[in-house]
């Protein structure tokens, strides 16, 4: 199996004080250029530094390039009604030719509960309302009669292909909302040597539910600088079952950190 690399475009960061927000239009055409798999981007109404709208973003990677996957990493369904987040799902899906990648997450606590409470919404409920989504996304995605958590019937047309989805988060309720929902699952940070078994457990909860295993992402490896050893390190994911490595900025210097990526993707 051949690793997949994905690269974060430079819409947000986890230091504050350190803000990485650069050009997206470029750096989504060089990603392409440079061959790398996907381009993704993060979501959060109110985070703990500067931080892009995720479809905004999404749509605009997508207008300047033909070939590459461009992906959410992650939506918070439960921030947004069920049915504006699937219209705008769809009409990435197709606007972009089908390259979409639904990353769908729960949210990070260490953005705290602001952006919850500035959207009017419950963030000790998140959980119990990205199921619900999750349950009536396809049919709202694809334009079927669809049945809203409230009992509404409603059609979106036009309709578009479902995109798979991508559960993330590293934690047994993760896994579980992968296994029932997920064409893939998205863990952070996981080192090799512990997602055998993670994987391994995801496997028996997707047979519970005679669903396939989900493909597994990882998101911002612990990789070396040395392109030797980060690529040893590659082929010790690839052994434990992983299908993507989504590398994360390292600083403001975008088209470093592509090419980096880019040569990953080439020693394999």
């Amino acid at each position: 199996m051949t690793m997949q690399i994905g690269v974060i475009l430079p819409t947000s960061t986890p230091d504050p004080q350190q803000p990485i927000l650069g050009d997206v239009r470029a750096s989504a055409r060089f990603a392409e250029e440079l061959g790398i798999e996907s381009v993704w981007s993060t979501d959060h109404l109110i985070a703990s530094a500067p931080m892009l709208d995720s479809t905004v973003t999404l749509a605009t990677a997508a207008a300047v390039t033909d070939r590459i996957r461009i992906g959410y990493n992650v939506l918070l369904l439960a921030l947004r009604p069920t049915a504006w987040a699937a219209k705008q799902i769809s009409s990435l899906q197709y606007v972009s030719g089908n390259r979409l990648l639904l990353g769908v997450g729960t949210g990070n606590p260490a953005h705290g509960d602001v952006g919850w409470r500035a959207a009017g919404l419950s963030f000790e409920d998140r959980g119990r309302r990205t199921d619900a989504a999750l349950q009536a996304l396809p049919g709202l995605v694809t334009g079927q009669p669809t049945i809203l958590p409230d009992g509404l019937e409603v059609t979106l047309s036009p309709g578009s292909a479902m995109p798979p989805v991508l559960v993330a988060g590293n934690g047994n309720r993760a896994r579980r909302r992968a296994a029932a929902y997920g064409d893939g699952w998205i863990t952070l940070q996981t080192e090799p040597d512990r997602i055998g078994a993670e994987i391994a457990e995801l496997q028996e909860l997707a047979a519970q539910h005679g669903r396939p295993t989900p493909a597994v992402t990882v998101v911002a490896p612990a990789l070396s600088a040395d392109p030797g050893h980060a690529a040893e390190q590659v082929a010790a994911y690839v052994e434990a079952g992983v299908r993507r490595l989504t590398l994360a900025p390292t600083g403001p210097d975008w088209r470093r950190d592509y090419e980096f990526a880019a040569k990953l993707a080439t020693t394999q």
